[in-house]
């Protein structure tokens, strides 16, 4: 009988899968038996594709700013010549700004939104019509506490994030039935680069710590194992859910 967790020889596309928590999802997808496609800005992926074709499944990456949106067909057009379909998408990719909010610029606005939020729905539009027409498909956004809480000197980021969650249930209202299941991911506090100048704030990090059940700042890892749940067979009824993995953060 075929195991509910398995999804060996599905492929999966992860922005900013390079570094951070997307290399962690494209690490985990590859342990599963997943293709995987890494998708950066940069480019600079050579490592994680090593890593990931070293467990045995294929790998590439693409160059590409997510936040021109005017290239999206592009990147669709790419990932589809590679291995002819996308299974999974994650939308991983995002960025920071902080700044009081009397000070906040409209560039980091627009920069935050562009990235966060405009691109994050076209690019579900964009793979999602590809999976609507075999009628099958999963959509992982990865969302974060902040869909939930306002932070301090991040009101781009929040409203970006508060966004995505509310898209996410959007989307799997139209497309529940049609075989796509649309849920997200919100990461607690996570030790990675965006989190680095809470991290250094030693009165700041003591407080964030003491408010967490789990007495740790969260892995890439951990937000990885949810992710790929998310994508077996296992989750096919889970539709429209924000998924909070953040130690016990939101249960104080």
């Amino acid at each position: 009988m075929m195991s509910i967790f398995n999804i060996e020889s599905k492929v999966a596309l992860v922005t900013g899968g390079n570094r951070g928590v997307g290399k962690a999802i494209a690490l985990a997808f590859a342990d599963a038996g997943v293709n995987v496609i890494i998708v950066s800005r940069s480019g600079n992926a050579g490592e994680v594709v090593k890593e990931v074709t070293d467990r045995g499944v294929k790998c590439v990456s693409i160059q590409h700013d997510i936040g021109d949106i005017n290239r999206v067909d592009e990147l669709v057009d790419k990932a589809y010549s590679t291995f002819g379909k996308v299974d999974i998408l994650v939308n991983n990719a995002g960025v920071q700004r902080r700044s009081p909010s009397v000070e906040f610029s409209e560039e980091d606005w627009d920069f935050v939104h562009q990235v966060n939020t405009k691109a994050v729905f076209f690019l579900c539009q964009a793979f999602g019509k590809k999976m609507l027409e075999v009628n099958e498909g999963k959509i992982i956004n990865l969302a974060s506490l902040l869909s939930f809480q306002g932070g301090f000197t991040v009101p781009a980021y929040a409203a970006s994030k508060g966004a995505v969650a509310q898209l996410t249930k959007s989307l799997s209202n139209e497309w529940a039935s049609q075989g796509v299941n649309v849920n997200a991911v919100a990461p607690g506090y996570i030790a990675t680069d965006m989190n680095e100048a809470l991290i250094n704030d030693e009165k700041r990090s003591k407080e964030i710590l003491g408010r967490i059940p789990a007495g740790r700042w969260g892995k890439p890892e951990d937000i990885a194992g949810a992710v790929v749940f998310l994508a077996t067979p296992a989750a096919n009824y889970i539709h429209g859910e924000i998924l909070v993995v953040d130690g016990g953060w939101m249960g104080r």
